[in-house]
């Protein structure tokens, strides 16, 4: 009898040895982890850290009767997967009567299974048939890996890839780079990725339309001593696939609207990946875009396709802070590109009028170039609408001889811009 004293105390919860906090037992983290696992109401175990807190070595020596059906928290509040009390639901059982081998007591789908008296499905059995499908998976991607050592004969991509690379090296070249302001062209973005315009898209349309007017840019040399011009704008934009590199071509970017230049690019990227290209489809670039801009790429150097003059490197848009004209700090993203070219034929000013901000400005309103006519508004005085028809025209608007004579407040059709209902260029 005197020994049963301090048993009860033990298995007493508002005894001076089992502190609570708000009718919570106080109880370390890994007593519980082994309370939940054994099954032990820590609400009956007296603890022996300081200020009685339940320590680990409390619960392993838990007397037996303290071990209970462990789903219930202090609370009340039954604890279960959303499977489980689905399953539970489904076959009538109470959650209160089922005892959960999950963490802390919490109950299972296979809990409910064997309360309702069945066996669990075996996990383990679907587990082997998934390992046996991952395992050709993996053995598929180990071509893909650098081997640990020895050498590995290339395939024909790879050649024909180290056969342009060292043509190149004859090519002398120089490099131009400028920072450029991408708060517009994000905007478009926005605007135009819902309708399924991609980045390569706009990109593809905005450097078409800007050769128009440097038509040497878009010109190769020719070894016979002449420059070739192209007639057409053909935009080439590098795609890595599976062992190597390719550059799909946009034919005639500059005569299609950024809609058509999505849809054909998706398509040209979905062959790639297939390797189903014709030679049609990526060997008829005028002019190379390289953009690794998604992966984070600050700046880089492109090296020049063989048979074109110029390749054009687009790095990340990141956000800047700037000193404005009113003197106050504001934020803009900016992006550095990086144009390298063939010395031969095209010479420094020709690449610096290339890349100069206001060229790219054609990404903008109206000057998302060649999409759907459109009616554009311009509200204000005279002085505002000559003023919206100059800023309509830089961007490449097609402005008929007749719709400048017109007086404000006028509707003009633009040929060169896409809106629904209208689009407000310019309001004083």
């Amino acid at each position: 009898p005197a020994a049963a004293a301090p048993a009860a105390a033990a298995i007493t919860p508002n005894g001076a040895s089992a502190p609570s906090a708000g009718g919570r037992v106080v109880a370390s983290g890994f007593a519980k982890q082994e309370a939940a696992a054994k099954g032990v109401d820590l609400s009956t175990v007296a603890g022996s850290g300081p200020g009685g807190r339940v320590v680990a070595a409390d619960v392993a020596n838990a007397p037996a009767g303290t071990i209970q059906t462990p789903n219930k928290s202090p609370s009340g509040l039954v604890m279960a997967t959303p499977t489980a009390k689905a399953l539970a639901k489904k076959k009538n059982i109470p959650l209160e009567s089922i005892q959960g081998s999950g963490p802390f007591g919490r109950i299972l789908p296979d809990d409910v299974l064997i309360a309702a008296g069945e066996k669990p499905v075996a996990a383990a059995k679907p587990a082997a048939p998934e390992k046996s499908k991952a395992a050709p998976a993996a053995k598929a991607a180990e071509p893909k890996a650098a081997p640990a050592a020895g050498s590995v004969p290339l395939d024909g991509m790879q050649k024909a890839v180290v056969k342009n690379m060292v043509a190149t090296l004859e090519v002398p070249v120089f490099r131009v780079s400028r920072t450029i302001c991408t708060d517009a062209f994000d905007e478009l973005y926005k605007q135009l990725k819902p309708k399924g315009v991609t980045v390569s898209a706009m990109l593809a349309k905005a450097v078409a339309t800007v050769l128009e007017n440097h038509p040497v840019v878009n010109a190769a040399f020719d070894p016979a001593g002449a420059i070739k011009y192209n007639e057409d704008i053909n935009i080439a934009m590098a795609v890595a696939i599976d062992g190597g590199l390719i550059t799909p071509t946009l034919r005639k970017a500059n005569t299609l609207d950024v809609y058509s230049l999505g849809r054909e690019w998706k398509e040209l990227v979905g062959k790639a990946k297939e390797k189903r290209l014709s030679p049609a489809e990526y060997s008829t670039g005028t002019f190379t875009i390289s953009n690794l801009g998604m992966f984070g790429v600050s700046q880089f150097d492109a090296i020049l396709p063989p048979g074109t003059g110029s390749i054009l490197a687009i790095g990340s848009s990141k956000p800047i802070v700037y000193q404005q004209a009113n003197g106050f700090f504001g934020v803009k993203k900016e992006m550095t590109v990086t144009i390298t070219c063939d010395h031969r034929h095209i010479y420094g000013a020709h690449a610096a009028e290339f890349l100069k901000v206001r060229t790219f400005r054609r990404c903008r309103g109206c000057g998302a170039g060649s999409l759907k006519d459109a009616f554009v508004v311009v509200l204000g005085f005279f002085l505002s609408f000559v003023l919206a028809l100059q800023e309509l025209a830089d961007v490449g608007c097609d402005m008929s001889a007749s719709s400048r004579s017109l007086r404000s407040d006028a509707v003009i059709q633009c040929h060169e811009c896409e809106s629904r209902g209208g689009l407000l260029v310019r309001a004083f």
